[in-house]
C-alpha cells in the first residue's frame, strides 16, 4: 500500500474558501469573484451532541490552493498594518475597467506578481486570462503551479468580475 504524501512544507490553515473540503460538484481549485470567502464549519469532534461544530482546516495542496486564491483576492497592501505590506495582488484595481486586451494583460501581470510572492510555489507553469462568452464583464484566470517538494502541478481557476 502506497503511503500518502504529507506535504509538510505546504502546511495547514483554517478553511476559508467555501470549496475547501466541502463535497461539491465544484472542485477546490475553483473560486468565483470576490464574495466567496467564509470560514468553513465542520461537525465537531466533542461528544456534546449533533449541534457542536468546529472550524475546518485545510492541509497540504488544498492549503496551498486556498492560500493562492486568498492572495489573489486580497488587495495588495491590505495587510500592511499587520506587518505584511506586500501581501495580496493588484487584481482589485481592475474592478470597473473595461474587459479589453490591456485589462487582461494587466490581470496576467498582477497574477504573476502575486504568485511570485508565495514561497511554497516553485514555478508558475501556465497562465491564461480569458473572457467568458456569456459574461463579458468577467475574466477567468487559469493557472498551474509547481509546488515546493511536489512534482504534481496544482491547477486553479478564478473568475473575476470587472
Amino acid at each position: 500500500m502506497a503511503k500518502d504524501k504529507t506535504y509538510t512544507k505546504l502546511r495547514t490553515d483554517l478553511a476559508l474558501t467555501r470549496y475547501a473540503g466541502v463535497p461539491s460538484s465544484v472542485p477546490l481549485e475553483v473560486a468565483d469573484s470576490w464574495g466567496s470567502l467564509d470560514l468553513q464549519v465542520v461537525p465537531g469532534g466533542r461528544p456534546r451532541g449533533p449541534a457542536v461544530s468546529d472550524v475546518g482546516v485545510v492541509k497540504g495542496r488544498a492549503n496551498l490552493a486556498q492560500a493562492l486564491v486568498l492572495r489573489l483576492l486580497t488587495r495588495h497592501g491590505a495587510l500592511a498594518a499587520l506587518g505584511h505590506p506586500d501581501y495580496g495582488s493588484r487584481l482589485t484595481e481592475l474592478i470597473g475597467q473595461l474587459n479589453t486586451e490591456t485589462t487582461r494583460n494587466l490581470a496576467r501581470l498582477y497574477t504573476i506578481q502575486a504568485i511570485r510572492q508565495e514561497r511554497r510555489v516553485r514555478r508558475l507553469l501556465d497562465l491564461s486570462v480569458q473572457t467568458l462568452p456569456d459574461q463579458p464583464h468577467t475574466i477567468r484566470i487559469g493557472l498551474s503551479v509547481l509546488p515546493v517538494d511536489d512534482d504534481d502541478p496544482l491547477a486553479l481557476t478564478l473568475e473575476v468580475a470587472l
